[in-house]
């Protein structure tokens, strides 16, 4: 399961992620870190189902398990979380290393105490601290919905909310 893109998106798993970013990026499956999703069997199933392709949902523990499989793999996965705090666990805290060094930011839905980063891209304080904490270990940041959408780069907009 060698992770060839990164996306931190709070659907987690839907059409933008399936055609559009792997059309640019193709992959053989996905692999998803939530909590909820994993210990849910009716979202685990509608997860699979959106993806259309090898769809793995784990919780975090168990992802923790899977990270040396999944970056040693001949098959290519994107890996999702739900929020950049998953995000930061695992690419930071656990000290995964896939090689990619961009994580693609999609819909993250405005919520209170939220500030609007682009397009359907809100955060909280707590989520602007797992993002400075991916971008300080070497990852662009990129807030993006779709490949031909408007780019933000957390590096270009990050002093702003710190």
């Amino acid at each position: 399961m060698a992770i060839t893109f990164i996306r931190i998106d709070d659907r987690i798993i839907h059409g933008q992620v399936v055609t559009r970013w792997a059309m640019e990026n193709p992959c053989d499956g996905i692999i998803a870190v939530n909590d909820a999703a994993a210990g849910n069997p009716v979202l685990k199933t509608a997860l699979k189902a959106a993806s259309g392709k090898k769809t793995f949902i784990f919780s975090f523990e168990q992802f923790l398990g899977k990270m040396e499989q999944a970056v040693k793999s001949d098959k290519k996965y994107f890996l999702i979380t739900k929020d950049p705090i998953t995000m930061a666990k695992i690419l930071v805290d656990s000290n995964l290393d896939t090689g990619v060094k961009k994580v693609n930011v999609g819909p993250q839905s405005a919520r209170e105490g939220t500030v609007n980063i682009n397009n359907n891209a809100d955060i909280t304080s707590e989520e602007i601290k797992a993002f400075e904490k991916i971008f300080s270990k070497g990852y662009e940041v990129d807030f993006r919905l779709v490949p031909d959408a408007k780019s933000v780069l957390w590096s270009n907009v990050r002093k702003k909310f710190l």
